[in-house]
């Protein structure tokens, strides 16, 4: 089992109901930890064959972020979970998103979420 990490993943999207959050896009910080199990014939080829993608994943992440609208970040943190769920290489995973300034005297506000198979 080895376990992947993705930090500080930083996207733009529309987040929130304020009047103003409707309108304009703000920054999310992602944080993504995965775990997969590693074939030993890649450990042993050196070549990426059958093992969990991290760099497609991240795309399929950054598309959903910024094309996506969303009000609540319970949601936006869910829809991330359940896109890196999709692959069954995936034996567990766990995200963490963060909205900076969504409070006025907070560095940030964070959801986390956790699945496994």
């Amino acid at each position: 089992m080895a376990k992947i990490r993705v930090k500080d993943l930083l996207i733009r999207t529309y987040i929130g109901f304020n009047p103003d959050e409707l309108i304009n896009k703000q920054d999310v910080l992602i944080n993504l930890e995965i775990e997969t199990d590693i074939p030993e014939s890649a450990l042993e080829s050196d070549e990426p064959e059958d093992i969990f993608n991290y760099k497609v994943i991240t795309k399929k992440i950054i598309a959903l972020v910024q094309e996506g609208r969303f009000k609540l970040l319970e949601v936006l943190t869910k829809r991330i979970l359940d896109t890196i769920m999709e692959d069954e290489k995936v034996k567990w995973a766990r995200v963490e998103v963060d909205k900076p300034h969504a409070l006025r005297f907070a560095e940030s506000v964070s959801m986390e979420m956790e699945a496994h198979r």
